[in-house]
């Protein structure tokens, strides 16, 4: 073995110098200055071995899920219009068209009035419909035709495409725990690798001479070694990758060797024992030796664990923990963890169980125990329990939800204002530090990823501009994404605004005309030449938006009377309307340019949007909503939205 040199004179420091006690909260916030921040080390992973790991860096939908307008239900894509007077005593005798649409078949034939095309759950809506009835609700009516005794509204049992994931839209962040929700959100989006944060391997060593191994005869005096199996199995617990050294004697050379060895092979070192004032502590003089800046915390105002060392050394840290079990758990969890899992990419711990409060109404069936996924936000007197409403087919529904609250058989609604109990997903979810509630533009990613970088959470929800003012206006958000025009001022968003609500100018966003590329209808045509040109001609099909978006006032003021073929096919999203075109179900529709763009789609500007925020006042000076504003004046931001096809306000 080589020889230790003995220590130099200067090294040879009182042990009283450190054991000047800080406060808890001045020893992390130093270990941490010295440890952060830094980059996490990362690796490629097949998404099969992706279980339980962090993401390293951000993921971006590569397509729209689903990729194209499909049946939730078994039965008969219809047109909604030819069912407007259907009931009991009138029902509406529809002809079969001769395809049966079943999963995985494309359409080969569009739905004319006065015909239906039986589709299987999952099946591709073909050309024309725009809604599906159920076939429990139709009843033969000859060799070729059905009756329908009930009406169908537009959008009935479809999910449009891109109404779970929008093709651009962030789909996950760096640092988020991959679970088997995350993985059928990946699947879904055709990913098959993943970068995601190396597990920080932690070398753990005992030290004393009275330490016995379990398993081996304890001899007198001794004691077995308990916080060798304790440390290990919660640096695993915590994301890290643990490899137990052994028991080191009080051996000043032997402990040494031990501990370079343990450094040079690993990303961080934790022992136990050795803290504290006894003659054969030598531990923490030997820190002096392994690398700068050294010992940060030697005596924290903790009881248990006033004895903890902290220390980093050429950038890695080294732990020592107090010797007695109690103690070294106790300072480990509330002092060591938090370091741990960020450097694991890991978010901080959690309880698994909390009370908040449910803000809307939640209908239920009798007879069923109903449970529904909700995210936590912050509100005015607590945490609040948003329920979900992207529909049971929705992936991201389970996976981008905190928990669930439960509903019993008996009841037949949970009345709003509920304070209910949330179960968790996972012990470690954290209630967001910035909450968006409104419409969702991709525009909006690029501002917040440097609060997710710098290690804020932000939690989005899209609902639309009117749900989104009316949750402001509840004070469950910090900010409402709006884009609402007025008829009377001509003027975006400023008419909608109440008391308490301030406007924050966002961005700009080209509304247009999408088509296919080549199409002779709108090819080099103005707004108002290819406006002529498609009302004149009965076979070009549009896509139209839902009530209550931004979007639909623009298309409703630019066909006035007109409700030309595909007026009632009204998907929630830009991306829904570019696939419809892109896919041939349609011929032309609106939407802003980023998205057109991005789908290889031909786009004739027709007005610039307004895509602003409605801020909570109250919430103004909250550090996550300054740190929004700021994101969003930033020049980066800006230059990323202008980068996007965004012209910053």
């Amino acid at each position: 073995m080589t020889k230790i040199p003995a220590p130099k004179q200067s090294e040879n420091l009182d042990q009283d110098q450190f054991l000047t006690i800080l406060s808890r909260e001045e020893a992390l916030a130093r270990f941490e200055a010295a440890l952060f921040p830094r980059a996490i080390a990362s690796e490629p992973r097949p998404l099969a071995d992706a279980l339980g790991a962090a993401l390293s860096e951000d993921i971006t939908a590569p397509i729209d899920v689903p990729p194209f307008d499909r049946s939730n239900v078994d039965g008969f894509a219809v047109r909604s219009a030819d069912l407007a007077s259907a009931s009991e005593a009138a029902p509406v005798r529809l002809k079969l068209n001769d395809e049966v649409i079943a999963c995985g078949v494309a359409p080969t034939r569009p739905v004319l009035s006065g015909t239906a095309t039986p589709i299987a759950t999952g099946g591709p809506l073909p050309r024309g419909a725009d809604a599906i009835v159920m076939v429990e609700h139709t009843q033969p009516s000859g060799a070729r035709a059905i009756e329908v005794r009930r009406a169908a509204s537009p959008g009935q049992f479809v999910s449009y495409a891109g109404s779970d994931i929008a093709r651009g839209e962030a789909l996950l962040r760096a640092g988020t725990i991959i679970g088997s929700r995350e993985i059928g959100m990946l699947a879904a989006c055709g990913i098959a690798e993943v970068m995601v944060a190396r597990k920080p391997r932690v070398a753990v060593i005992s030290t004393g001479d009275e330490l016995v191994q379990p398993g081996e005869a304890l001899r007198a005096a001794a004691i077995y070694d308990t916080n060798g199996a304790i440390v290990a199995a919660a640096i695993t617990e915590n994301g890290g990758e643990a490899c137990f050294i052994g028991a080191i004697k009080d051996d000043e050379a032997a402990l040494e060797a031990a501990m370079r060895r343990a450094l040079a092979d690993s990303d961080m070192l934790v022992l136990s024992g050795g803290t504290s004032k006894g003659a054969g502590d030598v531990s923490h003089r030997i820190i002096a030796r392994l690398g700068q800046p050294g010992i940060i915390a030697h005596g924290i105002a903790l009881k248990p664990g006033k004895p903890l060392c902290l220390a980093v050394c050429d950038g890695k840290p080294v732990v020592i923990l107090p010797g007695f079990p109690t103690s070294a758990m106790f300072t480990f969890h509330d002092m060591i963890v938090p370091v741990l899992r960020r450097l694991a990419a890991l978010p901080p711990r959690a309880d698994a169980k909390v009370t908040a409060k449910v803000p809307v109404r939640i209908a239920s069936e009798l007879g069923r125990t109903e449970f529904v996924m909700v995210s936590l936000v912050e509100g005015a007197d607590g945490l609040i329990a948003y329920p979900s409403g992207k529909g049971s087919g929705a992936i991201t529904s389970f996976a981008q939800a905190d928990g669930f609250v439960r509903i019993d058989a008996l009841a037949e609604q949970m009345p709003a204002g509920t304070e209910a109990e949330v179960t968790l997903f996972t012990p470690h979810v954290r209630v967001p530090d910035l909450v968006i509630v409104g419409s969702h533009c991709t525009g909006l990613d690029l501002v917040t990823a440097s609060l997710s970088h710098a290690g804020l959470t932000v939690r989005s929800i899209a609902v639309g501009s009117l749900g989104g003012l009316a949750a402001a206006k509840r004070g469950e958000c910090d900010l409402a994404p709006i884009h609402l025009f007025d008829d009377k001022s001509e003027t975006y968003n400023t008419p909608f605004l109440s008391d308490g609500l301030e406007l924050v100018p966002g961005w700009r966003r080209m509304q247009g005309i999408v088509f296919r590329k080549g199409d002779a209808r709108f090819e080099g045509k103005t707004v108002q030449e290819a406006m002529r040109s498609a009302l004149a001609d009965p076979a070009c099909v549009m896509v139209n938006r839902n009530q209550g978006a931004g979007t639909r006032i623009l298309i409703d003021r630019l066909l006035g009377e007109a409700r030309p073929d595909g007026y009632w096919n009204q998907p929630r999203s830009h991306n829904a309307v570019a696939a419809a075109v892109s896919q041939h179900r349609a011929d032309w529709g609106l939407t802003i340019a980023p998205v057109a763009h991005a789908s290889g789609l031909g786009f004739i500007p027709l007005a610039e949007e307004h895509y602003d925020f409605a801020l909570v006042k109250a919430r103004k000076q909250r550090p996550a909503v300054q740190a929004f504003l700021d994101a969003l004046a930033s020049e980066d931001a800006r230059a990323a939205l202008a980068k996007a096809g965004f012209r910053p306000a």
